[in-house]
């Protein structure tokens, strides 16, 4: 039998749960028994209800470009771990603020693997994800700097489980703009896990970041 009260107060519903304790103070009777079947089953439904609405919230606020799943990739035609994949989408990395990358060329469905990961993040284990083309966050980032708002974007991507930078090194951008994704990635490291698709190789990462010098 569950604990109504304890279910009560996990869905912050403090007053009924103090009620149902007085209820129940009374004895156990018809009345009570068939109260308790009618209250599981509102609990279900609310705690069901609130569950949805939290996945959908989050899906929105992730910005992924489309939906994708890894039901949907076809492991046949694209030379990828399909172990390391599913292991992945456990998002089990993110425990410890783990990262990792996704190194390929071009329609090898890098973004369809991240995006799927980070939908499986929400969907599955109740993670916070944000998606962002590269390119896009580099320029938010240059544009908070411009307005004097340096460090809003590393403030809330701190909250996140997971951001998923998708397409490093496909589109070029400023050495400044390099320098100010290097210093966020440094405010991340350890706090939130970071996803990168990239076709670039390990090598070639030197003429994407852009270390700032220090005064």
């Amino acid at each position: 039998m569950s604990d109504l009260i304890a279910e009560l107060k996990a869905l912050r519903l403090h007053g009924m749960a103090g009620a149902w304790a007085e209820l129940l103070e009374q004895g156990q009777n018809a009345g009570v028994e068939t109260s308790r079947w009618l209250l599981e089953h509102l609990l279900q439904a609310e705690a069901t209800d609130r569950a949805m609405r939290s996945v959908s919230y989050q899906m929105h606020a992730a910005k992924f470009p489309m939906h994708r799943d890894l039901a949907g990739f076809d492991f046949e035609v694209s030379p990828v771990d399909r172990k390391l994949v599913t292991q992945l989408a456990s998002c089990e990395f993110t425990e410890l603020a783990h990262n990792a990358v996704l190194v390929g060329g071009p329609g090898t469905g890098k973004t369809h693997l991240a995006t799927a990961i980070g939908v499986a993040g929400i969907t599955r284990h109740g993670k916070r994800v944000r998606f962002y083309s590269t390119v896009d966050l580099v320029n938010a980032l240059e544009q908070e700097k411009a307005q004097g708002k340096a460090g809003r974007i590393a403030a809330t991507l701190l909250r996140m489980d997971l951001v998923v930078l998708d397409e490093l090194g496909y589109l070029p951008f400023s050495q400044a703009g390099g320098a100010l994704l290097f210093h966020l990635l440094s405010k991340l490291y350890e706090h939130t896990s970071v996803l990168i698709t990239t076709n670039l190789d390990f090598g070639e990462w030197s003429t994407v970041f852009v270390e700032p010098e220090i005064s």
